[in-house]
């Protein structure tokens, strides 16, 4: 179920806040984690039926081994090796097993020999997220530095939450642990969720949609059909698109969680305003990084034994995170590109470099090093990456295909140059701070302006075009 299609937004959620507020002023506390979970479950069965027992099987095996760490002390690394087994083979099953295949049947063909006869396996959506969750949530219990829950339907509830169950952001368990057992639910909470939603909603029906539209029409076209003004307008509107869409779904997820009292941790902080490849990664997808930071690259070492460790952990990280992406080798070429960048800044100290200095150049030179990036990120396989840098460095001028010229229509053009607007603001600024941070008149109308003109808008388009899924909803 897409946050941004009429189901969601004229059935499934009016619904779920109708019998969250109504049914708790009526029963005891804690019905309202209950309340949540229902719906949760019934979001998840909507999109991903066959997939509820899974999700639903490792949840309780994940609640019982947290409980056991304390009843049985002696034992918890066996339960921590136990669940750990359990959801990284889970997560491998799902996600690897039919890259491996296809790799294996590959070499057999070439050798000469059968290869196997494989079921494609089915990704289950949202596994990548659910399964980090119940991860930190293990290692935390495990390392005493949360208690586990005694409540079964609160830790379902954690894992399982609809508003970040499908791509995140990841909510690590000490965030959220008092949050689960009493939060306060307020009008002003209620209202910055809903704006925050609204303005999520116009991010991605707008911004990253038009972007989209364009990205993947140039991404289709054949290699003959591209020329260098294509390529480099397709990998500019995919490193929009990507930004839009995935910022979007975290805002409209963290106003989610706003409406019934939460406070989910923030996912983007200006990316694109980075002067460096660590920097970037200290702003994008930042749930994620904070992730393999403290559940990886410090157990592993982190950086104290020396530049050569450091860099291999580094490495290490780097290559993982590329296939916690999806199992491609543009997945696990893009990690490796990006770890290659962070060596480099952390052997030269450029990484230490304070923003005021030359921030220009090195804005603008680490806005292409992410662009090259993202176009290793979008293709299928190595082959049409190269085709596209090959156009992109190679100048050439073709006509321009007809389908295209319809996709660059005033519209989509239009809300194009404004997503590129995020690629020269400062890098403290935020556009979604004009809501709270401005006087009462223009805080009033600028919500006035989100809300009685940006949202029917967006109504309008949600009810008159095809849906378009977020890009983090395959990985």
């Amino acid at each position: 179920m897409l946050f941004h299609s009429p189901v969601f937004l004229f059935v499934f959620l009016p619904l779920v806040i109708f019998c969250y507020f109504c049914l708790r002023q009526f029963r005891p506390i804690g019905s309202g984690n209950t309340i949540l979970l229902l719906f949760s479950y019934i979001f998840y069965l909507y999109g991903a039926a066959g997939f509820i027992v899974i999700l639903l099987i490792s949840t309780s095996f994940d609640y019982g081994f947290g409980l056991l760490m304390v009843r049985k002390p002696g034992q918890r690394r066996l339960w921590l090796t136990l669940s750990i087994s359990l959801n990284v083979g889970l997560l491998a099953y799902f996600k690897y097993s039919n890259f491996l295949i296809g790799e294996v049947n590959a070499l057999f063909t070439m050798a000469g020999y059968t290869p196997f006869d494989w079921l494609p396996v089915v990704l289950p959506i949202g596994i990548s997220f659910f399964t980090f969750q119940k991860l930190s949530y293990i290692v935390d219990v495990y390392r005493k530095k949360v208690q586990p829950l005694t409540s079964f339907i609160d830790f379902a509830m954690y894992v399982a939450m609809f508003p970040q169950l499908v791509a995140g952001p990841i909510v690590r368990f000490g965030t959220i642990a008092g949050q689960l057992r009493s939060r306060i639910e307020s009008w002003d909470g209620f209202y910055r969720g809903c704006l925050r939603f609204c303005w999520g909603l116009g991010k991605k029906v707008l911004v990253a949609n038009a972007c989209g539209r364009i990205a993947d029409h140039i991404f289709q076209l054949g290699p003959e059909f591209v020329d260098t003004r294509l390529a480099w307008l397709g990998a500019v509107a995919y490193t929009l698109q990507i930004y839009f869409d995935f910022s979007a779904y975290s805002d409209m997820a963290i106003g989610l969680g706003a409406l019934f009292g939460f406070k989910f941790p923030e996912n983007f902080n200006r990316p694109y305003s980075s002067v460096s490849i660590t920097d970037f990664w200290r702003r994008w997808h930042m749930s994620l990084s904070r992730w393999f930071r403290d559940y990886l690259y410090i157990p592993l070492g982190g950086n104290r034994y020396g530049l050569t460790r450091t860099c291999v952990n580094m490495g290490v990280v780097c290559l993982l995170c590329g296939l916690w992406h999806g199992a491609q080798w543009t997945f696990v070429i893009w990690g490796i590109y990006h770890g290659l960048f962070l060596i480099a800044e952390r052997i030269t100290g450029f990484r230490e470099m304070t923003p005021d200095k030359l921030p220009l150049v090195r804005r603008g030179a680490t806005l292409l090093v992410i662009l090259l990036g993202w176009v290793l990120f979008r293709c299928d396989d190595m082959s049409r990456a190269l085709d596209f840098y090959l156009a992109m460095f190679t100048i050439t001028k073709l006509p321009v295909d007809y389908d295209l010229s319809l996709v660059l229509n005033h519209r989509d053009i239009f809300f194009t140059m404004v997503g590129a607007g995020v690629f020269f603001l400062p890098r403290d600024f935020s556009v979604f701070d004009l809501f709270f941070d401005t006087t009462p008149r223009r805080r009033l109308l600028w919500s006035a302006l989100l809300i009685l003109v940006v949202l029917p808008y967006c109504m309008a388009l949600i009810v008159g075009t095809p849906m378009n899924p977020f890009i983090y909803y395959r990985f």
